[in-house]
């Protein structure tokens, strides 16, 4: 076998070597748990500042919650786990950084999966 076939069956055999990485990771991805997003809200004391239903915040300067998609609470909150130390990615509230400091990626998963699930009166643009 010449040299130039002997380095595509190795590219070939990396790229599907990488293919099966890439799926086990997808495959394995973490199934958001109401009940425990629950549980950790309560834990966290959140209702504190956003309100018992997460619909009317103490003060207007804390975000109404409840409904909000899943996925942009997961940003927000990694945002506010790293903190200033990133200025693309990062959010600055020092409340917030000190609540979610704890919380693993799977945490934030499941509290967003809950408050996701609350009625609340976010509506989209139509």
């Amino acid at each position: 076998m010449n040299k130039p076939d002997q380095a595509l069956r190795i590219v070939v055999k990396a790229a599907g070597t990488a293919l099966v990485a890439v799926f086990g990771v997808i495959g394995s991805a973490h199934a958001a748990s109401i009940e425990n997003g629950k549980a950790l809200v309560e834990s966290h004391n959140c209702a504190a500042c956003h309100g018992a239903k997460f619909t009317n915040p103490v003060s207007n300067e804390y975000p109404k919650l409840a409904g909000q998609h899943a996925d942009y609470l997961v940003f927000a909150l990694r945002g506010y786990q790293v903190g200033t130390g990133n200025p693309n990615f990062g959010r600055n509230n020092a409340i917030m950084q000190a609540q979610v400091q704890s919380l693993s990626l799977s945490d934030m998963k499941d509290i967003a999966a809950y408050i996701e699930s609350l009625p609340g009166d976010l509506v989209e643009k139509k």
